[in-house]
């Protein structure tokens, strides 16, 4: 099971016949204005409904239709009545962005098992204001639009969907990330550059990569061998991209954690020391490192020719580390 899907089972049972209060509860697949319609019929009877929509909100086609036949009504004037109905019966409870994975038992007394996709959003804390698309720089085909327009990675499906809870559309993870030696996210940062959100973009490389520059020139670039892009025409310049934020854009000291008590010790100052000593500094602990030459950077320095890795370049990210509180300490 992927991290996040929550399974739920629930039991639906009728009452027998020579009862007349109604203590079962009733499943309905599928939140079309069908099933809503439904719902809302056995809810005032007296049932408890579940009703299982696979989309982040109920509505159904009828959602993204203008008009009704024969009658040439308009369809969200119709609609969206029965959705605030819907959404306040006691007796419905609504399982969006869920599927229906099995079901045991006999019609009447049956068991059903529901898998309740992640929404990657706080649904406590989300109010449905609309101010996490502007800042959203992925842009995806709009399947409630028919493909005609685009939308972004985080979405509802249209402006009077219930639940008003936003959605992030995560999907498989690109080749260009799963290439990556260092598991950067390539297409995020990228997608951030082509926003001219530089200070993000390099944030975002950090989180996985504390040389950026110094990688930005030496790397062989696994990811744009696996991009995508280079069936259409040709592979995205990621490297350059890299290079392009890290040099042109300030790095600022991040946030650092909490002072821990315990101290660290790191043997050799190469990529794998700094990047440790990085990582571990801001998780709180006091970092030493210990390097034998006369100057920091390891290989980097030593195995490296300065025009294909300019040393003011290697020292400035080895500056940036030391400004977290990294003790470097060669000849040692």
């Amino acid at each position: 099971m992927k991290r996040g899907v929550r399974r739920k089972s629930i039991d639906v049972i009728s009452p027998p016949e020579e009862k007349v209060e109604k203590v079962g509860a009733v499943l309905i697949v599928g939140g079309g204005i069908a099933g809503i319609q439904a719902s809302l019929d056995l809810a005032d009877l007296g049932y408890y409904v579940y009703l299982v929509e696979s989309s982040p909100a109920i509505g159904g086609v009828m959602a993204q239709l203008d008009k009704t036949f024969p009658t040439n009504d308009c369809s969200m004037c119709i609609l969206s009545p029965k959705l605030v109905e819907c959404g306040r019966h006691l007796n419905i409870e609504t399982l969006t962005y869920s599927e229906v994975l099995d079901i045991q038992g006999e019609p009447g007394r049956f068991r059903a098992t529901i898998k309740r996709k992640p929404r990657y959003v706080d649904a406590t804390r989300c109010t449905g204001c609309g101010e996490c698309p502007e800042a959203c720089p992925v842009a995806i085909t709009s399947e409630f639009d028919e493909g005609l327009v685009d939308r972004k990675a985080i979405y509802r499906p249209y402006a009077q969907a219930f639940p008003n809870i936003f959605t992030i559309d995560k999907r498989d993870r690109p080749p260009c990330v799963m290439s990556c030696p260092a598991g950067v996210n390539v297409q995020g940062y990228v997608a951030l550059i082509s926003q001219g959100k530089y200070e993000e973009a390099l944030q975002l490389i950090m989180e996985s990569l504390p040389l950026p520059g110094v990688l930005g020139r030496i790397c062989p670039h696994p990811c744009e061998t696996e991009c995508n892009r280079a069936s259409l025409d040709e592979s995205i310049a990621i490297c350059d991209l890299r290079r392009f934020v890290a040099d042109r854009i300030e790095k600022k000291p991040p946030q650092r954690k909490e002072e821990r008590p315990e101290k660290v010790a790191i043997i050799g100052s190469g990529p794998a020391g700094l990047s440790a000593a990085y990582y571990l500094s801001l998780e709180g602990y006091g970092v030493s490192v210990f390097e034998k030459l006369p100057s920091p950077g390891g290989m980097l320095r030593t195995g490296i020719p300065e025009y294909r890795l300019p040393r003011e370049v290697l020292d400035g990210e080895i500056e940036h580390i030391r400004s977290l509180g990294v003790n470097i300490k060669t000849n040692t």
